[in-house]
């Protein structure tokens, strides 16, 4: 329920105008998805001169998503794309020296991912590691560029024999949405000498570690591990240090029993920032990033964000070590902030550009990915609080599209809460035009539409259909306490506040009242299916990757945890399971022509919970049909499906709302 498919979570806004500045233009279009590239993972060269990052187009020919590394100058004016291989590349990282981009990929390679090294200046990629007895999950240079430290997975079989073996299970948390069936496997940190290409083991154990972070002076190594009795009963992980030399025992710094994560070391290797959970029991859902800082020696750590009540990611240290920037997540926006060493707070961006990423400068310069109105996300320089675009991938193309204009707005919920929504207008229509009106819901459900760029309701806008973002109560952007009254309690006050602006875009004027729909992805869908329950009002709804008979759930999908803490065991609470289950138990109280869609590997939400609603509905006769892709997970990622499910949505939604 966490998760949407990737075009899901595209999110934005554009300002007002007026309905016929656009008329030249066209409307987007769902096979406009093989045109839209995707830049991600931009890192700064150590002279500061240039920027690499990843671009990630679509080969409609191949029907799949392909990755190259590129490099932008800091100035912006020169632009270089550096690998050109249909086997994609990822994880770009500069050597300290500044002469090499290393990547990962598994190009020419019967053993998997293995990274290799590119000239800064030119010339084929050279294959650097051959690692044949774990699969690589993260790497990261050492500071004198000497050395690799690896984060290995032990390696599963990977023999394909005529009859497969079975699958031995015995793992609490058994099944994961992409893994599958989750046999037992272990990461552990080995360092790789770059001159002789030697491997050495740094940690030993049955455990997993991610978020390797070298200190300055490269004498240590701090990183991330759950070290629990049963990782998989409990969310926990704390942040260890390791000295890089051989026999090292890990040190254990943080205590909390919640999760600890992303550990970033000051310039002088004595404190390292962190992000801590509010929450401290054995699960997390809703829950809030808290800032934080402790001695590299161990101690008691310093809460910098702990009254901010907002979330904060992506920790950096400012290059003096005097304050720490990161970015907040407020109410539809995400900005850049410094906080001090005592927990005072400044806003740094005060555009409206939602930002996603942050890495340092050696100027005291930022680079960013935002994310504007207009636009997918680019990346740009931040420079005493102004933003400066480096790469420009999407103008050309979206120079041509009408996209809707977005406004927010508030409404009140029939208990009284006020709840923020995005309204997308479609372009080139009379705005005092009453319209139908699509109600499509994020997922998460601790997530928040924001004002940045979003595929999935300009799309749906560029048919004809003014588009509605519910922030409901579950999201996140609004405080703590606003995004975990939900818990246990599902499909009840987030139903409130989705019909509260239904409401508020009838009464404004907004939305035709006879040609309402609702739809959404995951936690989206699942709403959807208890808002048509609970309300008849809806003339069409797309349901993607949900789910309604909850008490048929536990043990099917991947959310153990989240059933025994919020609702307990079925068999000591099945009341409640049965409650939760309202969607399905009174199906027929439904009259919403209702379309069903999920990927036929979907272990998050599996595709039983669509079925079964799919079924009700053909039971009862209320029009509906269901959509399975084939050999697809949670999020859709296969191009043309992609395109594929844009033209079903519009089509449905056309059937019953034109």
């Amino acid at each position: 329920m966490k998760k949407l498919s990737f075009y899901a979570l595209l999110l934005g806004i554009l300002p007002s105008i007026g309905y016929s500045q656009n008329a030249t233009k066209r409307n987007l279009k769902p096979k406009d998805i093989y045109q839209i590239k995707s830049v991600s993972d931009a890192k700064i060269s150590p002279d500061g001169a240039w920027v690499s990052y990843t671009l990630t187009s679509v080969d409609s020919v191949k029907n799949k998503r392909s990755s190259d590394v590129w490099m932008v100058s800091w100035d912006g004016k020169e632009s270089i794309q550096l690998t050109n291989s249909p086997d994609g590349e990822s994880q770009a990282k500069w050597s300290p020296d500044n002469k090499y981009i290393s990547f990962v990929s598994a190009r020419n390679s019967s053993t998997g991912s293995q990274i290799w090294l590119l000239d800064r200046r030119g010339g084929e990629g050279k294959q650097l590691t051959n690692l044949k007895n774990g699969d690589l999950q993260e790497y990261a240079w050492s500071p004198d560029g000497k050395k690799i430290a690896l984060v290995l997975e032990s390696k599963a079989d990977t023999s394909k024999p005529k009859t497969p073996k079975p699958i031995v299970i015995d793992r609490f948390l058994f099944k994961k949405d992409v893994e599958g069936y989750r046999e037992r496997t272990f990461s552990n940190i080995f360092l790789f000498d770059v001159a002789t290409k030697k491997i050495d083991t740094l940690t030993k154990g049955n455990y997993e570690v991610s978020s390797i972070a070298w200190s300055p002076d490269g004498s240590k190594i701090a990183f991330v591990s759950n070290r629990t009795a049963d990782p998989d009963r409990n969310e926990n992980s704390d942040i260890f240090v390791i000295e890089t030399k051989a026999k090292s025992e890990a040190k254990q710094l943080t205590t909390w029993t919640g999760s600890d994560s992303a550990p970033v070391w000051s310039p002088d290797g004595k404190t390292i920032a962190y992000l801590r959970s509010t929450a401290s029991d054995d699960y997390i859902m809703y829950d809030h990033s808290v800032l934080c800082t402790i001695s590299a020696d161990g101690g008691e750590p310093t809460l910098l964000s702990k009254n901010l009540d907002r979330p904060v990611n992506t920790p950096r240290w400012a290059k003096d070590g005097q304050s720490i920037y990161a970015l907040v997540v407020d109410d539809r926006y995400r900005y850049l902030a410094n906080f001090s060493l005592s927990g005072n707070m400044k806003k740094v961006s005060e555009d409206k550009g939602i930002y996603s990423s942050l890495e340092s400068h050696q100027a005291g310069n930022w680079l960013s990915l935002v994310t504007t109105p207009e636009l997918p996300a680019e990346i740009y320089a931040i420079e005493n609080g102004q933003r400066r675009a480096l790469t420009n991938h999407h103008e050309a193309f979206f120079k041509q599209i009408s996209l809707a204009t977005v406004e927010g707005f508030t409404s009140k919920s029939k208990d009284g809460a006020t709840v923020s929504s995005i309204l997308y207008r479609p372009a080139n229509i009379d705005p005092k035009k009453k319209l139908p009106t699509i109600f499509f819901i994020h997922g998460g459900p601790v997530s928040q539409d924001e004002f940045g760029f979003d595929l999935s309701r300009q799309m749906l806008a560029s048919a004809g259909y003014a588009v509605v973002g519910v922030n409901y109560r579950g999201s996140n952007g609004r405080g703590l306490e606003y995004c975990k009254v939900i818990s246990g309690d599902w499909g009840n006050k987030e139903v409130l506040d989705i019909l509260g602006a239904v409401d508020y875009t009838v009464k404004n004027g907004i939305a035709d009242p006879e040609k309402l729909g609702i739809g959404g992805w995951s936690y989206g869908g699942i709403l959807t299916d208890y808002t048509i329950a609970t309300d008849t009002r809806f003339k069409a709804a797309a349901s993607g990757a949900g789910v309604a008979m909850i008490s048929s759930m536990y043990g099917v999908d991947q959310y153990i945890l989240q059933y025994e803490h919020e609702i307990g065991s079925p068999w000591k609470n099945f009341d409640k399971y049965v409650k939760l289950s309202y969607p399905f138990l009174k199906a027929d109280k439904i009259k919403t022509p209702t379309q069903f869609m999920v990927g036929e590997s979907d272990h998050n939400v599996p595709a039983v919970g669509s079925e079964q609603m799919y079924q009700a509905l053909r039971t009862i006769g209320v029009p509906t049909e269901l959509i399975v892709y084939p050999g697809q997970f949670h999020g859709i990622s296969v191009p043309s499906y992609q395109v594929d499910r844009f033209e079903r949505y519009i089509k449905w939604f056309d059937k019953y709302l034109k």
